[in-house]
């Protein structure tokens, strides 16, 4: 593998959390309460479990109220247990509760969609299929509703072909309602099934020609496989319904991604007349605008949009920065980036003048720019010292480059970007001890870091030190990371020098078809050559080197090989 890339990883993302939802009050048919007396023990107890839920000690008032609903057998008591047990955010005690309302209750259609919710939220879906089922049958004409609210529920499991069955199952009964389609389209997208999803995205359209969903559905599909049908379902729904904002904006996208700039800036300028206090439509405009070379048009919007009253006139003037900067007028640039002294756009003004003033030599002006923004965005205080240290590395100061990382490690120790930019620096720097220091706190601190293996391992393998822990570490980072073409490379070198060639060579050709870098090229080369394939080789090399004449890799490697 080349040498491991200087960056930042990011942080996964994190689910949102669903709230609970409590049933409203239904009532209850008189033929299936108990006939039940009122004893003072009952009132006690009833008593007991609104008090400990007034008072916020949910466990015992869902205890004594659920014990209340068993022992009396009384569906009201059974749906009082249900909402404090969807109160508490248990989900097992939840679907009990749910479970014994429905039991002693079976005619509450609000206890059916409650039990049938609880289970799909819990990925039980064979559980939920039979209520889903008398959901569905007792809504009637309002049955294509009930898809779309079935559909939040279902698009999150994580089994996407069982869940595509259990819908496929379900809208079965409803051949004519465009909305079961539509949940089983977008589903089949899910589970990697275009081909139904397609059919069952034209089948809504053509049940209910109005509605846009299923037009912003089939149109993605076939912007992959058959964009110009695309782009004509979408053009010719917008001349039936021109306020469908949302098909318009896909067209719209679509059209700048197929390069039709002209059509594309049209469009976007229908939605800006449309919507003139959107500074990101107007942005795009002025974009296109630039892309056809009319600077004019494109400054102009911008600027008429900046002296407009409200609140969006920082956002525009950093977008007048970036046409400016698009433009290749830095100081332009610069002194609109510099108008933007809040909002969402603060932040990236501020990397931006940094990296002006970066590009002007000015490296001390930038800095303190960076110290700045770190005092604004103490959030982002990592990911500026990164910042700061790669100004510095390009400015040939290595070692203040690594001065500000260590420094950095001093107050945020654990960091995971801020550990692995250093480790990195020092391993450029020839200080292998401390990198590897680094590396390992960083596993020790994110066990889950597949980069962190793949630098440890590949700067021995590098190094042609420690060989079988290098392996061992590669293989590691490979499998926390199994299509990362860098770390398939690392592995391949691994097995290079640990003589194992034909599993080299395999994986090695693996790394390189789906990355054409000349490093993994090189590498494959001398696995090759070493194995006796020195034909093969030699044409991989000669291929590669004509596609990266720069490459000084392949040059070492040819020169070594083939003198």
């Amino acid at each position: 593998m080349h040498k491991p890339a200087i960056m930042a990883q990011p942080e996964p993302a994190q689910p949102k959390v669903q709230p609970p939802v409590q049933p409203p009050v239904e009532t209850v048919a008189p033929e299936v309460l108990p006939d039940i007396r009122l004893t003072k023990d009952l009132l006690y107890e009833i008593l007991l479990s609104e008090f400990a839920a007034q008072r916020g000690h949910m466990p015992l008032a869902l205890e004594v109220s659920m014990d209340l609903a068993q022992k009396t057998r009384d569906p009201r008591l059974a749906r009082r247990a249900a909402q404090l047990a969807l109160q508490s955010g248990d989900p097992e005690k939840s679907v009990e509760a749910v479970s014994l309302w429905h039991e002693l209750d079976p005619g509450s259609a609000m206890a059916t969609r409650m039990l049938s919710s609880l289970l799909l939220r819990g990925g039980r879906l064979e559980e939920a299929r039979p209520y889903l089922v008398e959901v569905l049958k007792s809504d009637g004409d309002n049955v294509g509703l009930t898809f779309l609210q079935l559909y939040p529920l279902t698009a999150p499991q994580p089994d996407k072909p069982a869940v595509l069955k259990l819908m496929r199952d379900l809208a079965a009964p409803y051949p004519d309602v465009s909305e079961a389609h539509w949940v089983v389209a977008e589903l089949a997208r899910a589970a990697g099934d275009e081909k139904l999803a397609l059919a069952e995205a034209r089948e809504a359209h053509r049940l209910k020609p109005s509605w846009n969903a299923p037009v912003l559905l089939e149109a993605g599909l076939l912007s992959k496989t058959a964009p110009e049908q695309g782009l004509a379902l979408m053009k010719g729904y917008l001349s039936d319904y021109p306020q469908a904002a949302e098909v318009r904006l896909q067209y719209a996208r679509e059209l700048l991604a197929q390069k039709q700039y002209q059509a594309a800036r049209d469009e976007f300028q229908y939605l800006a007349r449309e919507n003139p206090d959107n500074v990101e439509l107007a942005f795009a405009v002025a974009l296109i605008s630039l892309q056809l070379n009319d600077l004019n048009d494109a400054e102009k919007q911008l600027e008429n949009t900046l002296v407009r009253d409200g609140k969006t006139q920082d956002d525009v003037a950093y977008f007048l920065g970036q046409l400016h900067e698009a433009k290749g007028d830095g100081a332009k640039a610069l002194e609109y980036y510099r108008k933007v002294h809040e909002g969402a756009y603060h932040y990236p003004a501020e990397l931006r003048i940094v990296y002006l003033l970066s590009s002007e030599n000015k490296l001390d002006e930038a800095r303190q720019v960076l110290h700045q923004a770190a005092l604004d965005n103490p959030e982002k205080r990592a990911e500026l010292l990164v910042i700061e240290a790669q100004l510095l590395r390009d400015a040939k100061q290595n070692d203040a480059a690594m001065e500000v990382l260590k420094q950095g490690l001093v107050k945020l120790p654990d960091d995971p970007e801020l550990l692995y930019e250093a480790a990195m620096q020092a391993d450029q720097l020839g200080r292998y001890d401390e990198s590897e220091k680094w590396l390992r706190h960083l596993i020790k601190v994110r066990p889950d870091y597949a980069h962190a293996y793949n630098a440890l391992g590949y700067g021995f393998l590098e190094r042609k030190v420690r060989i079988p822990e290098a392996t061992v570490l590669v293989e590691k980072a490979l499998k926390l990371a199994p299509d990362d073409h860098a770390i398939m490379d690392s592995v391949g070198w691994a097995y290079y020098l640990g003589g194992r060639l034909d599993e080299s060579v395999a994986m090695l050709k693996k790394a390189l078809a789906g990355n054409g870098d000349p490093e993994i090229a090189a590498h494959l080369g001398e696995a090759l050559w070493a194995r006796g394939d020195k034909e093969e080789a030699t044409k991989l090399l000669q291929d590669s080197l004509k596609d990266h004449p720069d490459s000084e890799p392949l040059k070492a490697v040819m020169k070594r090989l083939m003198p």
